[in-house]
C-alpha cells in the first residue's frame, strides 16, 4: 500500500493565520515540513481521498496525484469536512453544470454517517443531495466491511456522544493499515481487526507540558474525553502490537516544531511524526 499524508495539521493549520508565536512565525519563513495543513490521506492503490479539510484543493494541486476515484470520512468535524466542495471543483463541466461522467467520484460511507453528512448545508440544501443530482457523486453505503479493487476495508465506529468518529482498517496482500486520525478514545483495541497492524497512523493525544500560553490541561478538560495523552497513545500502540506508527493531526496549539518532533522521533525509533507530502509504503 502507497499512502500520502496530503495535511498533517490538525483542526489549527501551521502557522495559525495572525499568529506571532515563534512555531507560527518558523512554519510561515520556512514552509513545509514546518507548515501543515488539515487533516488528510490519500492511498494510492485505490485512489482514495479519506477527509476534505478547507485546504484540500491546494493539497491536491502540489501533490502529484492525477485523480480521485474514492473519498471517504473518518467523521463530520469541521477540519475534515470543510472542503467537500473539492468534489464540485473536480468534477464540474462548466459547460452543463453537471459532471464529466469520467470524473465522477464514488463516496464511500459508513451507513451511520449518511444522514449527518445530510446536515452539512448551503443554499442549494443538503451538500450531499446536491452534488448526487450534480452527477458529482456516487453514494456507496456499507455497514462494517467492503472489498474494493483487491482491497478490504472496515470500518469500526467510535461512539462520541453527539457523533461517531470511524477507524478505518486497510488491508491487502498480508498488509494491515489502521487509520485512525483523530477522537478515537475509546479505541476499540480488544477487536483483533486493529491488532498486529504494519502501520497505524493515528493522532499522538494530549502533549500535558510546553504548551502555549503555559496552559495545561485540567482533569475535567473536555480534550481528555476524545484524546489519549502521548504516553498512553504509546502505551495502546503497544498493546496492539502495532509494528510501526505514524503520528498525524498535530495540532497548532501544542507548540511544537518540525525539529522537536524529529527530535521524539530520535528517542523510539518505531515512530514517525508525519509533515503535509510524505509518502508511505507498507
Amino acid at each position: 500500500m502507497k499512502w500520502t499524508i496530503l495535511g498533517s495539521g490538525g483542526c489549527m493549520v501551521i502557522p495559525k493565520p495572525l499568529c506571532r508565536c515563534p512555531v507560527c512565525r518558523e512554519a510561515r519563513d520556512k514552509g513545509i515540513p514546518y507548515a501543515r495543513a488539515g487533516p488528510s490521506a490519500f492511498l494510492h492503490d485505490l485512489n482514495l481521498l479519506i477527509d476534505t479539510p478547507a485546504e484540500i484543493v491546494s493539497m491536491l494541486n502540489r501533490s502529484r496525484i492525477r485523480r480521485v476515484d474514492y473519498l471517504t470520512f473518518t467523521h463530520l468535524d469541521p477540519d475534515h469536512t470543510e472542503g467537500f466542495r473539492v468534489v464540485e471543483q473536480i468534477a464540474l463541466d462548466f459547460r452543463t453544470w453537471r459532471a464529466y461522467p469520467e470524473k465522477q467520484i464514488c463516496l464511500l460511507l459508513p451507513e451511520q454517517l449518511a444522514e449527518p453528512l445530510r446536515e452539512i448545508r448551503s443554499q442549494y440544501g443538503p451538500l450531499l443531495d446536491f452534488y448526487q443530482e450534480s452527477g458529482f457523486v456516487r453514494l456507496h453505503l456499507f455497514r462494517d466491511r467492503i472489498e474494493v479493487g483487491g482491497m478490504g476495508i472496515t470500518a469500526i465506529p467510535v461512539d462520541r456522544g453527539r457523533q461517531t468518529s470511524f477507524v478505518y482498517v486497510f488491508e491487502k496482500s498480508g498488509r494491515k493499515v489502521v487509520y485512525a486520525p483523530c477522537d478515537i478514545k475509546p479505541f476499540p483495541e480488544h477487536l483483533k481487526e486493529v491488532q498486529q497492524a504494519d502501520l497505524l497512523i493515528i493522532q499522538p493525544g494530549i502533549f500535558e507540558k510546553g504548551l502555549k500560553h503555559g496552559f495545561r490541561y485540567p482533569p475535567e478538560h473536555v480534550s481528555r474525553t476524545t484524546l489519549y495523552t502521548y504516553e498512553q497513545t504509546l502505551e495502546l500502540a503497544a498493546r496492539i502490537q502495532a509494528k510501526k506508527v505514524l503520528f498525524v493531526h498535530l495540532e497548532e496549539y501544542w507548540n511544537r516544531s518540525h525539529d522537536d518532533y524529529r527530535a521524539l522521533e530520535s528517542k523510539n525509533k518505531a515512530i514517525r511524526f508525519a509533515y503535509d507530502g510524505m509518502q508511505v509504503t507498507v
